[in-house]
């Protein structure tokens, strides 16, 4: 019979995981702030409280045993009830507290998630925000993530969806390349004639781009003599006069306000976008997400119509036509 584990027991199960789902003891120590020695020291002390071994060394990663399989799913189960434990505790009287790990695109993080993060803290100092900025697709159950901001065409999932604004997108070329290419007249022009900048990646959804047109929506391939997974890079090559770009209207409208970049084929333009915050079902949702989630819904709100908003200096409603929020939750 085992004996009572001590406090500590807890902390290495919660290492225990993040090594089971990342497959490598040093970034598993590092997402939890523990140095590689320490990590390692906790993982053994683990698998000596059960006379066990949990995971196969190789020189590259872990690989878990038959033993660590089985103690990954029920291990999983304690920390996520532990988890809304806690958070059913917090509730009451004590204001929210811990870390809280984060995802977003590249551009929506540098430009709205990052800068409302201080703020964020500053209202509830005593919870960590873990932010991690990708184009990729991330999976949140797989990743340890919290909760992603999402930017795109939202597909089913078994996640929470919190829709927070439909964002306009633009197709925009800088001045200089549609004097040396032409400005294409219709989307069969920009089609076979144009150099398109595309955002692609493992299971990016822009291989293809769908259009608003007199006969509904519209889909067609594009391609391009050069493609990146980063959509800042993608404006930062229609700024030098690459190609044409397809991005959200707030990204571009400080350049297109200032004559740097000009929209193209504005009467058939890009379907929009949904802005979108996801994160998995819990019978109990962690009050620590919830007032994150809630902060950062109004914040994106307010900090992508102050953006869009360039396209039309004091006009104090601008945004509000194009980026429309609609604050719908799902699932």
């Amino acid at each position: 019979m085992l004996a009572s584990p001590p406090m500590s027991y807890l902390e290495n199960l919660r290492l225990f995981v993040r090594i089971y789902e990342l497959r490598n003891l040093s970034t598993a120590g590092h997402d939890l702030r523990l140095t590689p020695a320490v990590a390692s020291s906790r993982l053994k002390a683990l698998e000596a409280h059960f006379g066990v071994r949990l995971f196969n060394r190789s020189t590259r990663k872990l690989s878990p045993t038959e033993q660590g399989d089985a103690l990954y799913d029920g291990a999983k189960k304690v920390l996520e009830a532990l988890t809304e434990a806690e958070g059913s505790v917090a509730a009451i009287g004590r204001a929210p507290r811990g870390a809280i790990r984060i995802t977003a695109p590249l551009a929506v993080g540098r430009r709205v998630v990052a800068p409302a993060v201080p703020g964020f803290h500053a209202r509830y100092p005593e919870i960590q925000v873990r932010l991690r900025l990708s184009d990729h697709v991330v999976d949140l159950l797989e990743e340890g993530i919290d909760a992603a901001l999402v930017l795109g065409r939202l597909k089913d999932s078994n996640l929470r969806v919190l829709r927070l604004m439909s964002c306009p997108r633009v197709l925009a070329a800088a001045p200089e390349y549609l004097a040396r290419k032409g400005t294409p007249a219709s989307l069969k022009a920009l089609q076979q004639g144009h150099d398109c900048l595309i955002l692609r990646y493992t299971g990016s959804p822009e291989y293809t781009w769908t259009f608003e047109t007199a006969e509904g929506l519209q889909r067609l391939e594009f391609s391009g003599p050069f493609d990146t997974d980063d959509g800042e890079v993608l404006m930062d090559w229609a700024l030098a006069g690459h190609g044409v770009v397809n991005l959200s209207r707030f990204l571009l409208a400080r350049h297109l306000a200032s004559g740097a970049l000009v929209e193209v084929l504005p009467e058939t333009p890009p379907a929009p976008a949904e802005l979108a915050i996801v994160y998995p079902h819990k019978r109990l949702m962690d009050p620590k997400l919830r007032v994150f989630i809630d902060f950062m819904a109004e914040e994106c709100r307010r900090r992508i119509a102050a953006l869009d908003a360039e396209l039309a200096p004091g006009r104090e409603e601008a945004g509000t036509a194009g980026t429309r929020a609609v604050f719908t939750r799902e699932n």
